[in-house]
């Protein structure tokens, strides 16, 4: 990669990036000096961003409008960056919706089959079908984003929940299959930010949200940019050189060093650490199990 930038060359992929935190991901990207491939649901809300962003005559910016629901969506993705771009160095699986909120046994089931095709199997599939030109380039880099649920029982938001821990442990999966091949797969845990997602949260109320996503909600909203900011630093550092080696990793945008992780990747990559794992007895200091 080119030292004017840490992504400078690099074509990126980033989904849901029409607005939030896709399109502050997008903007850090092309800042960084990647051609961007931009997905979303609204052009018009593509085409803005697109404006926004600083002029740069060696950079690319793809638009697309696309409904990921269709069953087509990621093929159609997929053709078009081969088309208008013949690589593809990033994957940002960033896309997802809220799902049902209330009790899983009276939720809407089709509204919770369609949380786990846009949340799960539409990210699965684009990583699968991005993989050859991933693999070309060299150096490849997949960012899931994970999300609350994944590590923990969230009640009241089963659907997400469920979607966002498949997706991290086919990401460790991942991970593996493709560790000798010059790509990684890591996820993203961003935290509480201050989205449309996390509005509607707010807006369920604490009687079908429950009293502590709904508190957390607020609090979160409140809070403003921040958190937002330090997550897409987060998608800079796995994107660039500097976490060269480091996969299948779940980090948390506001709570793990990982500015500092570069001088431990060996270490890391040797371990456990930032990963899923069943606890047992003795991890919690018992000795009958």
């Amino acid at each position: 990669m080119s030292q004017m930038g840490k992504l400078s060359g690099c074509c990126a992929l980033v989904t849901g990036a029409s607005r939030g935190f896709g399109a502050l991901v997008a903007e850090m990207y092309w800042r960084e000096g990647a051609h961007i491939v931009a997905v979303g649901r609204s052009i018009e809300r593509l085409l803005e961003l697109q404006q926004a962003l600083p002029a740069a005559s060696r950079q690319n910016f793809l638009p697309l409008a696309v409904d990921l629901e269709g069953d087509s969506a990621p093929h159609d993705i997929i053709k078009a960056v081969e088309r208008e771009f013949g690589r593809l160095d990033i994957l940002v699986n960033n896309a997802g919706i809220q799902g049902p909120i209330g009790s899983a046994c009276n939720n809407d089931w089709l509204e919770w089959q369609k949380t786990i095709h846009i949340d799960l199997l539409v990210p699965v599939q684009l990583c699968r079908l991005a993989m050859p030109l991933l693999m070309k380039s060299g150096h490849g880099r997949i960012i899931n984003l994970s999300g609350g649920g994944a590590t923990g029982p969230r009640s009241f938001f089963s659907a997400y929940a469920t979607a966002k821990a498949g997706l991290v442990r086919f990401s460790e999966t991942l991970a593996e299959e493709v560790r000798d091949r010059g790509v990684t797969v890591n996820c993203i845990a961003p935290g509480a930010m201050p989205t449309d997602m996390l509005r509607a949260v707010r807006d369920a109320g604490a009687e079908k949200a429950g009293e502590k996503e709904y508190k957390a909600a607020r609090k979160a909203l409140e809070a403003g940019e921040g958190i937002m900011e330090r997550a897409a630093e987060l998608a800079v550092y796995l994107a660039s050189d500097a976490s060269a080696g480091l996969s299948g990793r779940l980090i948390s945008a506001q709570w793990d060093p990982w500015p500092q992780l570069g001088a431990h990747i060996e270490a890391l990559q040797k371990s456990d650490i930032y990963t899923l794992r069943r606890i047992v007895p003795r991890d919690r200091g018992f000795d009958w199990g």
